[in-house]
């Protein structure tokens, strides 16, 4: 059976919305960041020496890497969320998956980050200008890709999905630039009226 090392408020959630919508049996362990520096606890290191999450235990092996974790899920247990490889969506499958986690959480981590640092009065004179620039590209190429499409491959539910939720969340819940990407919101809108996804956020709200 499939454990789920799961940290609350991380990239976790996509892992736990794939469970659900797969719909395979596995073993949930819930960890909570710390509420003052809100890193993850030290028990996570006893899994994995990154003591990061998600990390998945399946047939004596360790994975890490919620984009790894996402293909390995989805080829082993449901292709139906995968394109197949003759397909030309898969290309573009690939490349969103991809995305999410190296050309958009890049400048969404610089901006939370800055605004940490912003707030306590540290001028980031190249760093903020440059933040900038680089999340109004990103997320507005995004944005506007999203502007005809229910599901960013294909119109069908796909792992690129379940990599994009996190970023979607980031940008407009915690970020609050709903406004400024409308088709982006409007996407994660569609993603949480799901049932798997209303599943998962239920089990992410639930205490430790």
């Amino acid at each position: 059976m499939i454990t789920l090392h799961h940290l609350n408020a991380s990239r976790s959630l996509r892992i736990l919305w794939l469970l659900e919508e797969i719909g395979v049996r596995y073993e949930l362990i819930r960890y909570q960041r710390d509420p003052v520096s809100h890193l993850a606890p030290d028990s996570l290191k006893k899994i994995h020496p990154l003591g990061k999450s998600p990390v998945i235990e399946f047939e004596g092996q360790v994975l890490v890497e919620s984009g790894a974790i996402v293909e390995y899920l989805i080829r082993r247990f449901a292709s139906d969320l995968e394109p197949a490889f003759s397909s030309p969506d898969y290309i573009q499958y690939l490349q969103w998956i991809h995305f999410a986690e190296s050309s958009a959480m890049v400048p969404i981590l610089l901006k939370v980050f800055t605004q940490f640092e912003t707030q306590t009065g540290t001028h980031l004179n190249f760093l903020d200008g440059y933040t900038q620039t680089e999340f109004n590209k990103v997320l507005g190429f995004l944005d506007s890709v999203l502007a005809d499409k229910t599901f960013i491959v294909g119109e069908k539910l796909s792992g690129a999905d379940f990599m994009l939720a996190f970023v979607a969340i980031t940008v407009v819940e915690q970020l609050g630039a709903g406004e400024q990407y409308p088709h982006l919101a409007a996407y994660l809108q569609r993603l949480t009226a799901l049932d798997s996804w209303k599943r998962a956020l239920e089990l992410e709200n639930q205490s430790i």
